[in-house]
């Protein structure tokens, strides 16, 4: 057997495999969630996210400690690469998400984030916001984690765009720990591993052969430390939250680009 077969036939074992994890998590979702706690639920969910990321050879690495649960309310702020960044949160924190409402539509995806409680926000309209952020302030008194992208859309994980702050509104209502958490995904060289960012006119699809074209790719998860959201305004908060991201993944040049992870290895040790 060719070098070329062999990777082609494990690619699409892969795929496959991949494929099956996503129909095993309709079915989980569907007929098991309703019998279980919530508590029950953050596992369940935990544990299919993980393996989610062995099957597509992505190695999870947690850099800082992730927050306590029950403390106080608690939403995770994050910089916004791929349809990845919610399994590798997942793996660690189980998590609600806002999303926008087309992922709502995506085949087996959009179903899947509705059966684990993602709240899907009309962008286009600008009430949409208000009914979304008092929703996920009510769930995050509840002892819900709520994890947002306050970038709004995502990039090809060299840089960090400005947050939009109308999404952080909910952990002021709810006094919420704000939790913020940079992720950035390598090549097994160290390089930014751009193959896996959901990006441009690139397609879900796209980033799925994109990803499997590479033997393994690394995930860091970096836990920063957390801001009161309290007597402040959600401003301060969303920039406070992306100054401490962005000086994370590159400390060297605060409003600049980044093409190795020297950075985020050198403020995880």
């Amino acid at each position: 057997m060719s070098g070329r077969l062999a990777q082609w036939i494990k690619r699409w074992t892969r795929i496959a495999r991949f494929a099956l994890h996503l129909l095993r998590g309709l079915f989980i979702s569907t007929f098991i969630f309703p019998l279980q706690s919530g508590e029950r639920r953050k596992r369940e969910i935990e544990h299919w996210s993980l393996n989610l990321l062995n099957l597509l050879n992505v190695r999870l690495f947690l850099h800082g400690k992730p927050p306590v649960y029950g403390s106080r309310p608690l939403m995770i702020v994050s910089n916004h690469v791929s349809w990845l960044d919610i399994f590798a949160i997942n793996a660690i924190v189980p998590s609600r998400f806002v999303a926008k409402s087309e992922v709502r539509a995506w085949p087996l995806v959009g179903w899947l984030c509705a059966r684990a409680g993602t709240i899907f926000i009309e962008r286009a309209r600008r009430q949409d916001t208000t009914r979304v952020n008092h929703t996920v302030a009510a769930a995050l008194r509840a002892g819900d984690v709520f994890a947002v992208f306050p970038e709004g859309t995502t990039t090809d994980g060299s840089t960090v765009l400005k947050f939009h702050a109308s999404l952080l509104e909910p952990a002021l209502q709810a006094a919420a720990m704000v939790q913020p958490v940079a992720l950035r995904f390598e090549r097994s060289d160290g390089t930014l591993c751009t193959e896996v960012a959901y990006d441009g006119d690139r397609s879900g699809w796209d980033v799925l052969m994109g990803m499997t074209s590479h033997h393994e790719i690394l995930a860091h998860v970096c836990f920063l430390d957390p801001i009161v959201a309290e007597d402040c305004h959600r401003r301060d908060i969303a920039r406070e939250a992306r100054d401490a991201i962005l000086l994370t993944l590159a400390p060297e040049e605060r409003y600049s680009r980044t093409d190795t992870g020297a950075g985020l290895r050198a403020a995880a040790h």
